[in-house]
């Protein structure tokens, strides 16, 4: 296909909300290596058998699902390139090589501190259901089908069930067993690091994730269906994944968390995305432009 011109020779780039997370993304850029596990590995020797395994059990869902995300993510960056959405395509860019740092951060902290191997064990059949099937088909659909409801289900898979419901979890987790662990004296400088950068960026991939979607359904109302359609089918998926790392464990999970807490917690950040997207409906691209602005996401 030929080109007819570019933006940037006729108008420049524009000031927009993907603008601004791109900006952000470089802002805040970070590498795994940098990062100290000397410490962590000292503590890990310190936990009991069922403490080390509930940790490389948290961590191997993290590592394979954001090694899922980087290799899933390619088609939506191509849908927005093709639709000659510079800003957009900017910032994709940006949020590819985050996945990527994140699968680089998880193996390291795995490698490093457990220097353990063969961690597929841990992935239930919801967990299966979502990053085995789902997730890559949804995004994969994109290749052929690049229309507003196949954006609209990939989005939804992608930036609302995976990383706004399951890894915003996992984030929890990681804060509240090391708040509890560390009532043990067990320190984890490097492991908690690591998370709240991965966490930084993921805010920003939710944030987009989220004015994708509001723009969609703005332009087109009746995507709702289409959204609440796909949010209502994989939720109880994800939840199934929370609730599956607990009965993993029916003597009690080693490192004291309770199932009720973190199910409770994935149900708030998914309530709280339905409600911002259903108010989509109602909204103009100027005003959700202007709402996503307002709204600072992806800063430290």
């Amino acid at each position: 296909m030929l080109r007819e011109g570019f933006q940037t020779a006729r108008v420049g780039l524009k000031d927009s909300f993907p603008l601004q997370l791109y900006h952000k993304a470089k802002k805040y850029f970070w590498d795994p290596r940098s990062i100290d596990f000397s410490v962590d590995k000292e503590s890990f020797a310190t936990l009991d058998e069922g403490q080390k395994e509930a940790s490389l059990h948290l961590a191997s869902l993290f590592v394979a699902g954001e090694e899922a995300v980087t290799l899933d993510l390619l088609p939506l960056v191509q849908v927005i390139a093709r639709e000659g959405r510079l800003e957009e395509e900017m910032y994709l860019t940006t949020f590819l090589v985050d996945e990527a740092k994140h699968v680089e951060f998880f193996d390291l902290l795995i490698r490093e501190v457990a220097q353990e191997a063969d961690l597929e064990r841990f992935h239930s059949v919801n967990y299966k259901k979502i990053f085995y099937e789902e997730l890559p088909k949804a995004m994969g659909r994109l290749l052929d089908d690049p229309s507003p409801e196949a954006q609209a289900e990939a989005a939804v898979t992608y930036n609302m069930i995976v990383e706004g419901v399951l890894a915003e979890t996992g984030y929890y987790a990681y804060y509240r067993a090391a708040e509890l662990l560390g009532q043990q004296g067990v320190k984890l400088p490097g492991t908690l690091e690591g998370v709240r950068y991965v966490q930084r960026d993921e805010s920003r991939h939710i944030a987009y994730g989220i004015y994708l979607l509001s723009r969609l359904i703005a332009e087109n109302p009746s995507l709702w269906e289409v959204v609440e359609r796909r949010m209502n089918y994989l939720l109880p998926y994800a939840l199934g994944v929370v609730q599956d790392i607990f009965r993993a464990y029916p003597q009690g999970f080693p490192l004291q968390l309770e199932v009720g807490e973190f199910v409770n917690y994935a149900m708030g950040q998914f309530q709280k995305r339905y409600r911002r997207l259903e108010l989509a409906r109602s909204q103009s691209l100027k005003e959700i432009e202007q709402i996503a602005l307002e709204t600072d996401e992806g800063d430290a």
